[in-house]
């Protein structure tokens, strides 16, 4: 088993994703195969679901029984067990989630929130990588993920999307999502982004900010209308990030 080697699996609302990644460069040594995330978003049905992904990985001609395998998900998680749920099923609440899919695969894995998972891909890979102090990726999409790093090293489960901000829980205000919902413009949506980055500042002095998800490929249209002190940058890995985090995690805790 080369430490080098490990197969990433972000598991979403839609979709669930994984390859085998290059540790050294971050790039995939396998085709991406993403399966549908089953309707209503079970246990039952995404474990299931998971495990024909490495199945058609190993058929690809990856060796999945000796390559450590991780695996993030929209989820506040600790100590293996998924403490919240977005976008699936609320069965998952308070679910010890990693042992369920260890049984179900019949090998150890390491089990991650999906925004610590892009934020630790962006650390290695990315914006973020040896950038010395504290980064915050921030995912924009149907919510707001969050990721905080100190040096490199990964704070979990910080959810900073739910900062409260006007009376608003503010992914409410601030994600793709509302854009979308309440038909703004892109400047009136950096309105919203500001006040959002802003509140980020202020309470957290950072080195940096990272933006990711889908629409930071659109992040020439938004991001040069902000005004902040601490440099904001598009995200490096959007699509693969979740991917690339999870299979850099299972190696740093020795899966």
């Amino acid at each position: 088993m080369s430490s080098q080697t490990a197969i990433g699996i972000d598991i979403g609302g839609t979709g669930i994703k994984g390859a085998v990644v290059d540790l050294a460069t971050g790039d995939l040594l396998s085709d991406r195969v993403k399966l549908a995330t089953p309707k209503g978003g079970s246990p039952k049905d995404i474990i299931e679901t998971t495990r024909k992904l490495l199945t058609m990985l190993s058929e690809g001609g990856a060796d999945t029984n000796a390559l450590p395998i991780g695996v993030c998900f929209p989820a506040v998680v600790k100590n293996g067990r998924t403490m919240s749920a977005a976008n699936v099923s609320d069965k998952w609440i308070g679910l010890a989630a990693e042992q369920l899919f260890e049984e179900a695969l019949g090998r150890p894995i390491h089990f991650v929130n999906d925004a610590d998972a892009a934020g630790y891909a962006e650390s290695q890979f990315g914006a973020a990588k040896g950038v010395p102090g504290v980064v915050i990726l921030t995912t924009l999409g149907t919510g707001i993920g969050s990721a905080l790093l100190k040096d490199g090293v990964l704070v979990p489960n910080t959810e900073l999307g739910h900062l409260e901000i006007d009376g608003h829980d503010y992914e409410t205000r601030a994600a793709f999502s509302a854009k979308e919902r309440d038909k703004l413009s892109w400047e009136k949506w950096a309105g919203r982004l500001q006040k959002y980055y802003s509140t980020l500042e202020r309470l957290f002095s950072p080195d940096l900010f990272i933006v990711g998800g889908g629409v930071s490929k659109q992040h020439e249209e938004f991001l040069p209308l902000l005004t902040l002190s601490t440099p904001i940058v598009p995200a490096v890995h959007r699509n693969n990030a979740g991917i690339l985090g999870a299979a850099a995690l299972a190696v740093r805790f020795g899966v």
